[in-house]
């Protein structure tokens, strides 16, 4: 047994101490992920998904977004895929995955069938997420890079991880949940643009319950499946950086810098829109707009002239533009073939050009406004600064507000703070 997995799996069936952040935020992630499921039930991804498991049937063990109950499996592949349906989630930029739809569809299937409190739900959930992490730290960019895509592979382990903690497996049952994982994990980047990606995570999150139940009734894979020769990380082009995935474990937690989405569209482009949010940009005083961004994100969200809702969430001239003429850049109504129409949107747009900028990071974006009176004006954001913990709440909140109405989100945020059984935080799944 290689030491990277011994200490994973201790970490992951053990004791944890964990920060009063780190607790904000996990529930917080629960809030979010709940009102993004809710939002995507009527994706064409979810009807899909949902009509074939309700049609298989099998022991209602678990609640469905939108309604109705599947075995515990099915209800982690249809909740996984519908909540990462409008792409509106979670994300986390030190591996480049989105940490909540593969880990809390597996956490809330186990703890509802269990009859769990809503306190042991989240903490499991937090530690999957933050095991999804490590583990995508542990394989690397160079893994995303090739075409993996870390919310179905490194966010599997993230799913088997907090099922296995809530169906009570000690260190020595957690390292072959590990291992089986290790050989059902997948999700590629292909899929990006497809049905297929929202999908991804969904498998992620139904693998991980599989993994630990199998494991739970005695399964006995190669517990080192994970590491070694012919091991997950040595095929999937991983860098095996044990030091980096370990640096801090058990004392730092890296799920507290999880970024949540606050506006409807590809994460590349919400630096910009913060960017342009500090500026307080409103179409008649616009002259011109220049953004500049990390060269990465020149072949992913920089489609200059989208004539659709969807190609609008990939498109800095369309987003910027949208926001400058008051449409609500957090809902994802604000994203159709109508307002790419707009003959205003467009003769904005016209005004906007994007650079690439080696100099920003990743998660950074600056905006140089000239404004029609010739005074010139700049503003610069990175995702990956500190946000205060209640202006995180208060966004995350106003977010689920917006998606499910008010009185449901306030309801969750309750349940989540104060406790309760995750059978009823299950019931919140149903509009």
């Amino acid at each position: 047994m290689t030491d990277f997995t011994r200490t994973l799996s201790e970490f992951a069936a053990g004791p944890v101490k964990t920060t009063a952040r780190a607790r904000i935020v996990t529930s917080l992630s629960a809030l979010d992920w709940l009102a993004v499921g809710r939002a995507g039930v009527n994706e064409q991804v979810s009807r899909i998904l949902r009509e074939m498991v309700l049609d298989e049937g099998g022991a209602g063990q678990a609640t469905l977004f939108g309604g109705g109950t599947a075995p515990m499996r099915a209800a982690a592949l249809v909740n996984g895929t519908v909540s990462h349906a409008l792409d509106y989630d979670d994300t986390h930029f030190a591996h480049i995955g989105h940490p909540s739809v593969a880990v809390f569809p597996a956490a809330l299937a186990v703890a509802e069938w269990q009859d769990q409190p809503v306190v042991e739900l989240l903490e499991s959930a937090l530690v999957g997420m933050e095991l999804s992490i490590r583990i995508g730290l542990w394989l690397g960019r160079g893994h995303y890079q090739v075409g993996f895509h870390q919310t179905a592979t490194a966010g599997a382990f993230g799913a088997a991880v907090a099922a296995a903690r809530l169906l009570g497996c000690d260190a020595a049952a957690m390292r072959r949940v590990l291992g089986l994982t290790a050989t059902r994990a997948a999700g590629l980047k292909a899929q990006f643009g497809t049905m297929g990606k929202p999908y991804n995570a969904g498998q992620a999150a139904s693998v991980g319950v599989e993994a630990a139940l199998l494991v739970q009734r005695g399964f006995a894979p190669n517990p080192d499946a994970l590491t070694g020769l012919f091991g997950f990380g040595a095929t999937h082009h991983g860098a095996d950086d044990t030091a980096t995935a370990l640096s801090g474990l058990g004392d730092e937690w890296l799920i507290e810098s999880v970024s949540h989405k606050f506006h409807a569209c590809c994460h590349g482009l919400h630096a910009a829109l913060e960017a342009a949010r500090d500026l307080d940009i409103a179409e008649p005083e616009v002259a011109e707009i220049k953004i500049r961004t990390h060269p990465r994100w020149m072949s992913v969200c920089n489609q200059t002239a989208p004539t659709t809702g969807l190609g609008a969430k990939f498109s800095y001239r369309t987003v910027i533009a949208m926001q400058a003429l008051g449409y609500d850049t957090a809902l994802p109504e604000s994203y159709t073939d109508k307002v790419c129409a707009d003959p205003r949107l467009q003769s904005l747009r016209d005004r906007i050009t994007v650079e690439a900028d080696e100099t920003l990071s990743e998660t950074e974006a600056r905006l140089l406004l000239l404004r029609r009176d010739g005074v010139r004006r700049e503003a610069t954001h990175d995702l990956a600064a500190p946000i205060s913990i209640s202006e995180r709440e208060d966004r995350v909140r106003d977010k689920a507000a917006k998606l499910i109405g008010a009185d449901d989100a306030d309801a969750i945020w309750s349940m989540l703070r104060t406790g309760g059984r995750a059978a009823d935080l299950a019931k919140r799944l149903v509009d």
